[in-house]
């Protein structure tokens, strides 16, 4: 029996806010078929932009997830002077509008920028580069991992760190041991939700790197050559994808917790 004692009155904003959510990818579901959204994915140029999507977001993800957990579990751990203005820092990326975060790594990492044409002189071209896919896919998406750790690592119980401590263990291994079982289950789906947004973005990387063609960027181009339509197949490809990475998720969760 599902119980709803005391959330009658709100009940009817639950329902509305689940309809209009799934509204649109039910009229996805219902529009395209498994094999019309099958075919129109065996495109090669699609499979390309599928490539340049996962190998740069693979990228992007583990640098974020290798940064940002350890700097998640730091500022849990740290005064509020020191981790206010960080976690401030941390979240502008995730207020800013996505092209103008292109516009200002452009400005960093461009070939006309200081920093951008001193990495091109040392091999390491960024401006339409898988390498600029992945680092406007970082940009966007790298600090949500730090700062859903730091949540995930706050809400341990120091006992069991203090406990570890009495012990003798040094601080490395009370993270690796300690820290990071009990809070992997939150930690396991701020790397999912990271590693979506970042295969997703689209407004960063069409300015740091239209070419080559990540899988939003080819969405537009579906979009704008052959109409709606033909946009929906690949849309349906990124509803089951979502899906697949919200399951694999949720089973972690019920591991870890």
């Amino acid at each position: 029996m599902i119980r709803t004692r005391g959330a009658a009155p709100a009940l009817l904003p639950l329902a509305v806010l689940v309809a209009a959510m799934a509204a649109p990818v039910l009229t996805l579901l219902a529009t395209v078929s498994p094999f019309q959204a099958a075919r129109a994915l065996g495109d090669p140029s699609l499979r390309a932009a599928a490539a340049v999507s996962l190998e740069a977001s693979a990228m992007a993800v583990a640098v974020a997830t290798l940064l940002g957990v350890p700097a998640g579990y730091a500022l849990a751990r740290a005064s509020a002077f020191l981790r206010g203005p960080c976690v401030f820092i941390l979240a502008l990326p995730l207020a800013f509008p996505p092209v103008a975060s292109g516009v200002m790594l452009l400005s960093l990492l461009g070939l006309r920028a200081p920093l951008g044409a001193w990495l091109a002189a040392h091999g390491f071209l960024v401006a339409d580069s898988l390498l600029g896919v992945a680092c406007a896919q970082f940009f966007v998406a790298g600090s949500f991992v730090a700062i859903a750790a730091t949540a995930a690592f706050g809400a341990v119980d120091p006992e069991y760190a203090d406990a570890a401590r009495t012990l003798g263990l040094p601080e490395w291994r009370i993270f690796l041991r300690v820290a990071l079982p009990l809070a992997g289950g939150n930690i396991v789906a701020a790397v999912a939700f990271a590693w979506l947004r970042a295969i997703g973005e689209y407004g960063a990387t069409s300015i740091v790197a239209y070419n080559p063609t990540s899988l939003p960027i080819a969405l537009s181009i579906a979009l704008g050559a052959s109409g709606v339509n033909a946009a929906l197949s690949v849309c349906y490809g990124f509803v089951v994808l979502a899906a697949l990475v919200l399951t694999i998720q949720w089973l972690l969760r019920r591991r870890f917790i």
